[in-house]
């Protein structure tokens, strides 16, 4: 090989490693406290939990939601019934209580704290004990996202969907 292609390779292969480094600093600034380059204002512990909860909702639909659509052949009225049926506040707050055990102490404190979370309103198809259940499970999944404890958030939500669709087909048959 001449001397100018070495060089221009040489070159070529520095760029590329500049890159790969400038990106994973990037994605290691992003996932420092969520999916975008909003950190929180504060560590995940001091946010209030009806904050929490906040994200912890928004996350957790778009969770079902990208499990829906791993599924083949959803038509768009299918995915809004099998969306409602996993993120109703009946159906968090029997995937909170399928997930229970599996939690440590320092997540079995974020659900006490979003469980107990005064959020102002009244929930309009759930009971109040299914509302404050369905609460805390936001709280839970709000406090992972915010503290960067992603792939628990994840196994968390996997294992949560997993319970919800084991009781639906027990229930249908």
């Amino acid at each position: 090989m001449s001397e100018i292609a070495e060089l221009t390779e040489a070159a070529s292969s520095v760029v590329g490693e500049k890159k790969q480094v400038e990106s994973e600093e990037k994605t290691t600034h992003v996932t420092d406290g969520g999916w975008f380059p909003y950190p929180p204002s504060r560590p995940a512990r001091l946010i209030p939990p009806i904050a929490l909860a906040y994200i912890g909702d928004a996350v957790y639909e778009v969770a079902v939601r990208q499990y829906l659509l791993s599924k083949a052949n959803m038509r768009p009225n299918h995915l809004h019934r099998s969306a409602t049926g996993l993120v109703s506040a009946k159906a968090q707050s029997r995937i909170l209580t399928g997930i229970e055990p599996e939690l440590t102490e320092e997540e079995r404190d974020m659900v006490r704290q979003g469980r107990n979370a005064k959020s102002g309103s009244i929930p309009k198809n759930a009971d109040v004990l299914e509302y404050r259940h369905a609460t805390a499970l936001e709280c839970l999944i709000g406090y992972l996202y915010s503290s960067g404890q992603h792939d628990r958030m994840i196994a968390l939500i996997g294992r949560g969907i997993e319970h919800a669709e084991q009781q639906a087909q027990s229930s249908t048959k």
